[in-house]
């Protein structure tokens, strides 16, 4: 599997409900550009890193945090390392290969509802720009 990036234990964030030992894979809709369809699954070492995508995707249900354990070889994701945040200050990975999930985290920090409209306007922000691209 090459380099060891990081240790865990590692989280995803969703709305899906799911349970121990289900597979999660790529190929689903960014929850930041709908448009796109996703060639890997993401996730990150971080619980709360987990929640706020969980608050952030698509769908009316609660948001959810599983620890997950990656299947495959995985990499920092391009998205926000070095590109917007030097190194991997946000503990943040990608895999072509599906996360199995292990249990249901509850123990992760909710956003305040102003916290989380922030976030969905810097969302917003982000899909007007058509120069804000996600590296797929």
């Amino acid at each position: 599997m090459g380099e060891v990036l990081d240790e865990g234990p590692f989280f995803h964030g969703t709305k899906a409900d799911l349970k121990p030992g289900d597979l999660l894979t790529a190929g689903f809709r960014s929850n930041y550009r709908p448009e796109v369809v996703m060639n890997h699954i993401y996730f990150t070492a971080l619980s709360n890193g987990a929640g706020l995508a969980a608050e952030l995707a698509a769908g009316d249900a609660p948001p959810r945090v599983y620890r997950v354990e990656p299947t495959g070889a995985f990499e920092n994701d391009p998205n926000v390392t070095d590109k917007k945040f030097p190194g991997n200050p946000t503990r943040s990975y990608r895999s072509s290969e599906p996360l199995r999930l292990v249990a249901e985290v509850t123990d992760w920090t909710r956003l305040t509802p102003e916290e989380l409209q922030a976030w969905r306007d810097r969302l917003a922000a982000i899909r007007a720009d058509q120069r804000a691209e996600i590296i797929n």
